[in-house]
């Protein structure tokens, strides 16, 4: 296998890949639809090739059609670059907040997003001194129902698209304590949107208590949960007002406007 130079861009070892990034930068080069022909033309790629990928990308929504014959960029990109974006603006906002709250509290501090009927874990502040071993990793998951940030979520739903989630998901539990029955849950729910905080009562983890406010963009968009764990007996409801200033201070860079 070629090793590229330091700092240089690594070529595909597949071929049909490589292909596939080239049509993408050539699509990408201009805002109107290319004929297939002079995307051929311009990636060296035989006329039938470059069609046999341009519908494959087309059927996974990345290059679009408007008329047959013509290419562009596809929505999924669009989708997928704001995710992206995202993502990085929310970590960049909460890093420095998160860990101001750690060291506060001397617990762990998670900021997770959904991810269809999940939460992924994208950063977390916390130190051994916190005397609780770390349940979910960096790019770990979790199901919505079982996590105080994923309640926030479902929170935010309509009621036809909680249970929606609740006929994909069966409400699986993972501990005695785990929310599995729809009523409780929209009792659970219609909490969180009362007080603005969800709670994990040994739901997730036997062991481990968390609470968790919203994060929010600049169109008031809920973008992100952060969340205190703790042992279960040492959960400190002093520690609600310092959650959600930290929370307001992270919307707040995000160009969220308190009502």
């Amino acid at each position: 296998m070629r090793k590229s130079a330091p700092g240089a861009h690594a070529t595909p070892t597949i071929q049909v890949i490589e292909r596939m990034f080239s049509l993408i930068d050539v699509l990408a080069s201009r805002e109107e639809a290319m004929s297939l022909k002079e995307i051929s033309e311009r990636t060296g790629l035989h006329p039938s090739t470059t069609h046999r990928i341009l519908n494959d990308l087309a059927s996974g929504r990345f290059v679009d059609r408007p008329e047959a014959g013509n290419y562009r960029l596809g929505m999924r990109l669009l989708e997928l670059g704001n995710l992206v974006k995202g993502r990085l603006n929310v970590r960049d906002a909460a890093l420095l907040p998160m860990r101001e709250l750690h060291k506060l509290i001397q617990q762990p501090v998670n900021l997770s997003m959904r991810q269809g009927d999940e939460i992924v874990y994208i950063e977390r502040a916390y130190s051994e001194r916190s005397g609780m071993q770390v349940v979910r990793a960096i790019g770990g998951r979790a199901p919505l129902h079982l996590t105080s940030t994923g309640k926030l979520f479902l929170a935010a739903d309509e009621t036809q698209r909680v249970r929606a989630y609740a006929t994909r998901t069966g409400l699986a539990g993972h501990t005695r304590n785990s929310i599995t029955q729809l009523p409780q849950l929209e009792r659970e729910l219609a909490k969180a949107r009362q007080y603005g905080i969800a709670r994990d009562n040994e739901e997730l983890e036997l062991g481990v208590r968390c609470m968790a406010a919203g994060i929010y963009d600049d169109q008031s968009r809920l973008v992100a949960g952060l969340s205190i764990s703790a042992p279960a007996d040492r959960l400190d409801e002093g520690w609600l007002s310092k959650l959600q200033a930290t929370a307001n201070e992270i919307s707040a860079a995000l160009g969220h406007k308190a009502p």
